[in-house]
């Protein structure tokens, strides 16, 4: 490999000859080999569209020569319109406040910006002007998260609730046996069962659209400590402007810098309500695994789709592997919501120190969870089918039945008739006609199953 000899406030070191980045960046990758896994691609995004507004807000305040803001911004352009971005390699762990992913932005920028221009692009005195580590990787992290919410997660949800809207269309009406823990229950219909379902999902995505506000206000502007120093006093105001137009969000500056630079509470909010969206998920996909077990020894109330082999030595063996893999998805989820809980108290004074772990497991959860939502909807709730053959005949012989019988006969007699039908293997109408001397077409219209469905 070939080398160029790049400076800094440190001194001289060796930088790959064709990288974008400099010395900085340089430092970050022999410094921090804990692991070789990079800054996630929606948080370098966030950070170049933040490097781009802060150019052009610069520039309207006359602080940034306009040669120098231009070339900048268009350098910021190309990286976000290629796919590529082996020029970001500074690890997650690394400085806790994020500094050296900020540097490797400002240095790739100023070198492809130099190149751009012919106008010699400082990282520190042009990109990084009226800028911080310290507000510039917090708002990264609120701007990452608010764009991937918008583009990923909430159209996610909506098309697994839409999935599950339609399906309930088609087969709402079946009725099948009701469980309560994981036993023969009162009976429920198959829309009952999925509109609980979609309640859940909307629940979820009430809590996390109460994030979205805080989330909006912005560190941008605090820079160092919160103060504000080296920014221009209107920069904070005209960069959130500048901001929202580039991506068609309603941004604003913070209210407090202070809280924004020493908390990160608005990511510990947004990161509950995610593990809120898992549990639902959770919940869903092992109904779904319970219902399609079997074929034959199991439930066997729906069949799922047969999307591969499921045995490497069972011939014939079809798994559920979309509730599976959704099922360590969500549980992955609740990984990142413990990392981010400890991460959100190592707000030491005026700044937290464990930002690229938040922003890490912030956007790997909404990712994780934008993709169950699409798996269950398009692999698992769309293509299911009903087995109503084998759902009639369990509820026919369901003796939790006997309790629309309760104010007849009262409860211990219902118990006796529950108890002599499930160990005969009757169906509890027969059992029922003996033992009482209500008509059989009476106790035929009393333990209907679609009318102990309703109230």
């Amino acid at each position: 490999m070939q080398y160029r000899i790049e400076r800094d406030s440190m001194g001289e070191l060796q930088v790959p000859a064709e990288a974008l980045y400099q010395a900085q960046t340089q430092r970050a990758v022999q410094n921090f080999q804990i692991s070789n896994k990079p800054m996630p691609v929606g948080f370098i995004q966030a950070l170049l569209q933040i490097k781009k507004a802060a150019a052009l807000t610069n520039a309207n305040l006359h602080l940034l020569p306009e040669a120098e803001a231009k070339a900048i911004t268009q350098a910021a352009e190309q990286l976000l319109n290629t796919p590529d971005f082996s020029q970001f390699p500074v690890s997650v762990y690394q400085t806790g406040s994020g500094t050296s992913s900020n540097m490797n932005v400002n240095e790739v920028l100023a070198t492809l910006a130099t190149k751009l221009s012919g106008h010699k692009v400082h990282p520190n005195d042009h990109v990084n002007l009226g800028q911080s580590s310290n507000d510039t990787i917090p708002t990264a992290i609120q701007l990452s998260s608010l764009l991937a919410l918008q583009h990923q997660l909430l159209p996610a949800l909506t098309e697994l609730q839409q999935a599950l809207d339609v399906k309930s269309a088609a087969i709402g009406h079946i009725v099948k046996t009701g469980r309560t823990h994981l036993m023969d229950a009162m009976p429920v219909t198959f829309a009952q069962v999925l509109g609980g379902w979609h309640s859940q999902l909307s629940h979820a995505q009430i809590l996390i659209k109460q994030h979205i506000p805080l989330l909006s206000q912005l560190a941008q502007g605090g820079t160092a400590v919160g103060s504000g120093i080296n920014a221009h006093p209107e920069f904070a105001h005209r960069f959130a402007t500048q901001l929202s137009a580039q991506t068609g969000l309603t941004l604003s500056p913070s209210k407090d810098f202070f809280f924004n630079l020493s908390s990160q509470d608005g990511a510990l909010a947004l990161s509950g309500s995610l593990k809120t969206l898992a549990a639902a998920l959770l919940k869903i996909a092992n109904d779904l695994r319970w219902m399609n077990s079997g074929p034959l020894s199991g439930l066997a109330e729906i069949s799922l789709a047969a999307l591969q082999p499921g045995s490497s030595i069972m011939p014939g063996k079809v798994n559920p592997v979309i509730p599976e893999a959704v099922a360590m998805a969500c549980a992955q989820v609740f990984g990142c919501d413990t990392a981010i809980s400890i991460a959100a108290q190592s707000g030491n004074f005026e700044l937290n120190v464990m930002l690229p772990l938040v922003a890490d497991n912030l956007l790997q959860a909404i990712s994780l969870l934008s993709g169950s939502c699409r798996a269950l909807a398009n692999q698992a709730v769309n293509s299911f089918t009903v087995n109503e053959q084998n759902i009639a005949k369990s509820l026919a012989q369901n003796p939790i039945l006997v309790t629309a019988l309760n104010s007849r006969i009262g409860y211990d007699k219902a118990a006796a008739i529950a108890k002599l039908a499930y160990q005969q293997q009757r169906p509890i109408l027969d059992v029922a006609a003996e033992q009482t001397d209500i008509s059989r077409d009476e106790l035929a219209q009393l333990l209907d199953p679609a009318k102990l469905t309703k109230n």
